[in-house]
């Protein structure tokens, strides 16, 4: 695989028992460029290594005052020089390459990940330990591939020069070959504490991240609340104790740089003690003692690529097994189906709580608890995160679909849609159907004030539609975020779409609107909304209240208002004490033949001229308690 070729057709299914696992798996799939990198870091160590001989020739043909070996040795040089050049700059190439590649073949992974697992993936592993896996994890992930290659040719060039030595020099060769294992092998005791610390380190890193990621995106809630200094005191504070943990991992790989010095120039003085003393005695040649000084000088080199092994497995190891985490996330349901792909069409019926959106209508659905919307909401998507009886779309289990289908087929938009950057234009380019456009879409939404707003920020754009968007759409207000999320869903014009709470961040006077122009849009197409607003519910074909996880009542909204008590308490906001004060003015009122319609049937919970006789009404349940 070259860079070219990127992105991989199909990334693989990655083996995620463990981080050491996953990185084995990642180097199988990167075999080929291993093996070219391992050519050329081969033909580049073994001409450093060669060098030496070429040297040591060249001195002792100077000594016994011979041409002939003179011109050979500055040949072999030459060619040396050759190898060593273009060994070394292929090599870097090679293993850039893998180091591009494998990344790139990890966020592939990722990606895929993120699209399969969708809204569930956030609710099971916290955003910032997704960002900081997608990207430092992802480079660390990538260096060690990298660094394998070079270390492999490294090694093997170690054992052909002691094997080298000890054939061209026995007795200094043996003191080579007895003293490179130790200078090589001497950090491992060290490696499991720099480990350790560096894990330390990882883990302090890695949660500084989700806090400022948490920051960041909250960074307009906690200004309003006057509690940008707190969290900013605590990012601070995470933010030393990583400064702190990388001074003490950096001190434990400065030992082990250290060492890798020491030992080096230890067995070097020890080579040349004994050399100089073989010489004196007559044993060996002023080359042959040049060419094994040289030898040991140059080996220093490739001994430095045990040291970087050691740091990127280490580094890598607590990165890959994040990401191996990231990736063993499953759905509760296979996401290529066992059905042949299709787009079914007719009601949407969810068995859990028997739920039924009829076809070409459009279905409110009412749910005390926020969060057993956005699981419903989720199911009837098809293919949720937890395990159940599949949603059925015209009598078609949609978890029998493969994803793809059933996102065709149902489109949902949860609580808090992302905006991503770019421009308007490239925000609503969307898969749609086509019948309907950005502008119907915009006008629906209620977005005439929101393309105002991003004209009036980017005063060089030509048309509306080339406006600048920044990242998640930060420079817009909630609501104004919430309308663009709502017209790219009604631009995709689904088969059944599906809503949570499309208008909790707009004034009444514009949801009102929203709520009529969504009507009007989507006639004749499936349409499913859940909220507790009354303007919403209003407008609503049909409304089902959903409580304790079934469906409790149907019916239109202002007949569930006045006969529901729990459809009620959830629409209006009621208190108990305000219920139980308004089921003693009702039967009042029924007593004395009076009117019952005491209770408000749109915003905000009881109406203001209710009041005073709630007081009242409360004051007399107290005397009769």
């Amino acid at each position: 695989m070259q860079i070219q070729d990127l992105p991989y057709p199909d990334p693989g299914v990655p083996d995620t028992r463990s981080g050491p696992r996953f990185l084995w798996w990642l180097g199988r799939h990167q075999l080929g460029g291993q093996v070219k990198a391992l050519a050329w870091g081969l033909l580049h160590f073994a001409s450093v290594a060669a060098l030496p001989f070429c040297v040591g020739l060249a001195v002792q043909a100077v000594v016994d005052r011979s041409g002939a070996r003179l011109a050979l040795a500055g040949g072999l040089l030459a060619l040396c020089g050759a190898g060593n050049a273009l060994g070394d700059t292929f090599l870097h190439r090679a293993a850039v390459t893998n180091w591009i590649t494998a990344a790139a073949r990890v966020q592939q992974l990722l990606a895929r990940q993120a699209a399969q697992l969708g809204s569930a993936l956030t609710r099971r592993v916290a955003a910032g330990e997704v960002v900081a896996v997608s990207t430092g994890d992802v480079e660390k992930i990538g260096w060690f591939v990298e660094a394998v290659s070079r270390f492999t040719a490294a090694a093997l060039t170690i054992v052909l020069v002691c094997a080298g030595l000890m054939a061209y020099q026995p007795a200094l060769g043996v003191v080579v070959t007895a003293g490179l294992p130790v200078v090589a092998l001497a950090v491992l005791p060290l490696l499991p504490r720099a480990t350790r610390r560096a894990d330390v380190q990882r883990d302090k890193a890695g949660r500084a991240t989700e806090l400022a990621s948490d920051t960041v995106a909250g960074l307009r809630v906690l200004r309003g609340i006057g509690g940008e200094d707190l969290f900013l005191d605590r990012y601070r504070r995470a933010s030393q104790e990583v400064r702190r943990a990388a001074v003490r991992s950096a001190r434990m790989w400065s030992l082990i740089a250290a060492i890798q010095v020491l030992l080096p120039g230890l067995l070097l003085i020890a080579v040349v003690w004994y050399g100089v003393h073989l010489a004196r005695a007559g044993r060996i040649t002023v080359g042959e003692l040049v060419t094994v000084y040289s030898s040991v000088m140059l080996l220093t080199y490739p001994l430095r690529h045990f040291e970087e092994i050691a740091m990127a497995y280490s580094f890598s190891r607590p990165s890959a097994k994040r990401a191996a985490r990231v990736l063993s996330l499953r759905r509760a349901t296979d996401t290529a189906g066992t059905r042949e792909a299709e787009v079914p069409a007719g009601d949407l019926s969810d068995p859990a709580t028997g739920l039924v959106a009829p076809a070409g209508r459009l279905t409110a659905v009412v749910c005390g608890d926020p969060d057993a919307a956005g699981r419903l909401a989720e199911r009837l998507g098809g293919h949720p995160a937890e395990p159940g009886p599949s949603v059925l779309l015209g009598g078609v289990p949609l978890d029998e679909l493969p994803l793809d289908s059933a996102r065709t087929a149902v489109l949902v938009q949860d609580k808090d849609p992302v905006l991503l950057s770019g421009s308007l234009r490239e925000l609503l380019d969307v898969p749609a159907s086509g019948e309907v456009a950005a502008r119907d879409a915009l006008e629906a939404a209620q977005c005439g004030d929101v393309l105002e707003a991003l004209a009036q920020a980017s005063p060089g754009a030509e048309q509306a539609m080339d406006v600048r968007i920044t990242e998640r759409g930060r420079s817009l207000s909630g609501g104004q975020r919430q309308r663009l999320a709502l017209a790219r869903s009604l631009i995709t014009d689904p088969e059944v779409l599906v809503l949570d709470e499309p208008t909790s961040a707009v004034d009444s006077h514009t949801e009102a609107r929203i709520a009529q122009g969504l009507r009007s849009l989507r006639a004749g197409r499936t349409t499913v909304v859940l909220t507790s607003s009354p303007l919403v519910l209003d407008v609503a074909d049909r409304v089902v209240l959903v409580h304790e996880g079934r469906v409790a009542a149907v019916g239109t909204h202002r007949d569930l208002v006045h006969t529901d008590s729990r459809y009620r308490a959830v629409v209006t906001r009621e208190t108990d004490e305000e219920r139980a004060a308004l089921d003693v003015l009702e039967a009042e009122a029924a007593l004395h033949g009076r009117p019952r319609s005491t209770r408000p049937v749109l915003h905000g919970g009881t109406s203001e001229h209710t009041r005073p006789a709630l007081r009242g009404a409360l004051r007399e349940i107290e005397e009769k308690a």
